[in-house]
């Protein structure tokens, strides 16, 4: 049970750094023990446990404000309040913009074979063969299980700035071999390019936007991620609506895939590298510099503590394996990233998303494409929430309500199919279960998942512990796509909803056992409460 012992572990030694302070009449200990400061250490005062941080959270949000605690050389504590900016998201927001150009090509791939498909096996000549068929719509997910893994070496050799920019050539290359196919292996190679690329790119871009963005908007900015990809799925099957009538259309969808990756190349271009990088391959004026740019200033000489405190600078921090995986506290980190993203799969999502169409039908909505795009919509309505409410209600929380309202939709679904009601009534349960299922999924589900990864992971190892999960996520995502019509057609809908819907429920008994909250912490205060040092030190 390697996660068992991750509630535990503490807090790292509070960082004293102020320019002024107001000492109160006794100790302060009002849960601004958990703010984010900086990483001296001088604090008298043994810090809370990991189970602590848990069960209280992180302090309220001060719109106008920060605060943080002063320790003086006597031990007793006071509280500095300065104010805050509440645009210090906007320096950062035309980088992340430009990284999530990637994951509006990977929503884009998604969408893009789910109308055309028909008209492409009929032209390329496999029309009928259900098993070609799948193949050409699923092969993306063996480049994409390929690129996780290959992620992690290209990242630490390159940073994220020029992976980036390099992982982006297979999606263009494989997006116009496919465009001008004439056959299937064509085809086939052309989508194995694009999954080739896809799979280093999900795992680079929420790696890139949690150590480019301040600790206090990283939750926000994170979420930036899916809805990239909400609208890519989107402008795909908006696209894929003109199929309908042309035959040949797909091959324009395919070539305007490869527009947006000229776009992200070129982006990336202008955009900054990740200061953590940086300092890591020991260029400090670099990451100096980026920090100033888009943190403040003010914010450099704590930021630079921090990065000093984890990362030493030289060789060492790049002389990292897999096998490093097997250490605490990566192990733990590695544990709970895989276990997100299998209980992500075998929640359902993807099954629901392939049924959905099938649902709509029976409400009278006969346009596949149509029907994926009021999911499509409603994903990205899910997701513009998540916005607002990951840096509010933190990542546990989302997670948590997330999971539990996927639980009640399948359970609606089940309730509206095994029961004796009218028809009318019965597809309309159906059909408010599924896009409460999709709204309820784009809260938590989707965008915590991928974001809480590289906040636990350590700076050394976070690339390999992303490309790990992210391999597992694509083992499952083929697996239930493998398998969901043989079981619906040996067991049916209900009992396969039935499972979904008690995956998702133990799914949020693993959040509350298993996940912390990271809301408000920077990335280094997060690893050094994972220490074993700190463990043995707080015992």
């Amino acid at each position: 049970m390697w996660a068992l012992p991750l509630l535990q572990l503490p807090l790292p030694p509070k960082i004293v750094a102020a320019t002024t302070k107001s000492r109160p009449s006794k100790p302060v200990n009002n849960g601004l023990f958990i703010h984010r400061t900086s990483l001296s250490f001088s604090s008298s005062t043994s810090p809370p446990s990991w189970r602590a941080l848990r069960d209280e959270g992180s302090p309220p949000n001060l719109p106008d404000q920060e605060s943080q605690n002063i320790v003086d050389d006597e031990g007793e504590v006071s509280v500095e309040v300065r104010e805050g900016n509440e645009f210090g998201w906007l320096p950062v927001l035309p980088h992340v913009l430009t990284a999530s150009m990637a994951n509006f090509l990977f929503g884009y791939h998604i969408g893009v074979m789910n109308g055309p498909i028909i008209s492409i096996a009929r032209e390329l000549g496999f029309e009928g063969n259900s098993f070609l068929e799948g193949l050409v719509v699923s092969i993306f997910i063996a480049g994409a299980f390929i690129g996780s893994v290959c992620s992690g070496p290209l990242v630490d050799y390159l940073g994220c700035r020029r992976t980036l920019q390099v992982d982006t050539l297979p999606l263009i290359l494989g997006a116009l071999l496919s465009a001008q196919a004439h056959s299937l292996d064509e085809i086939l190679w052309g989508r194995f390019l694009v999954g080739l690329g896809i799979g280093v790119n999900t795992v680079l871009v929420p790696l890139y936007i949690s150590e480019i963005s301040p600790t206090k908007y990283r939750g926000s900015l994170g979420t930036v991620c899916q809805i990239g990809t909400c609208t890519g799925i989107i402008a795909s099957l908006l696209l894929a609506i003109s199929s309908e009538n042309d035959p040949h259309w797909w091959r324009t969808m395919l070539y305007i895939a490869s527009v947006p990756g000229f776009i992200l190349i070129l982006g990336m271009q202008f955009a900054v590298e990740s200061p953590r990088w940086l300092w890591k391959v020991g260029r400090p004026d670099d990451a100096e510099r980026v920090i100033s740019n888009l943190w403040g200033k003010t914010e450099v000489k704590k930021a630079i503590e921090e990065i000093q405190s984890v990362v030493t600078g030289n060789d060492d921090d790049l002389k990292n394996g897999w096998l490093e995986l097997f250490d605490e506290p990566h192990n733990r980190v590695a544990f709970i990233g895989g276990a997100l993203f299998v209980l992500q799969q075998f929640a359902g999502i993807n099954g629901i998303l392939y049924f959905s169409s099938i649902t709509f039908q029976d409400v009278g909505i006969k346009s596949g494409a149509l029907a994926s795009l009021f999911v499509g919509v409603t994903n990205f309505a899910g997701a513009l929430f998540a916005l607002y409410l990951m840096d509010r209600q933190g990542r546990q929380r989302l997670l948590i309500g997330s999971y539990l309202g996927m639980a009640f939709s399948m359970f609606l679904i089940v309730y509206s199919i095994s029961s004796s009601l009218d028809d009318q009534l019965s597809h309309n349960l159906s059909i408010l279960g599924t896009l409460m299922y999709i709204f309820t999924f784009a809260i938590g589900a989707g965008p915590v998942t991928g974001l809480i990864i590289p906040e636990l992971s350590a700076n050394r190892t976070r690339s390999k512990i992303m490309g790990f999960s992210f391999s597992v996520h694509w083992v499952c995502n083929f697996l239930v796509g493998l398998f969901f019509l043989e079981l619906v057609d040996k067991f049916g809908v209900a009992p396969v909803y039935a499972s979904f819907g008690g995956v998702s429920v133990l799914s949020a008994l693993f959040a509350v056992y298993f996940i912390v909250e990271t809301k408000g912490r920077s990335l280094e205060e997060i690893e050094l409460s994972l220490s074993p040092n700190y463990m043995k030190k707080d015992k």
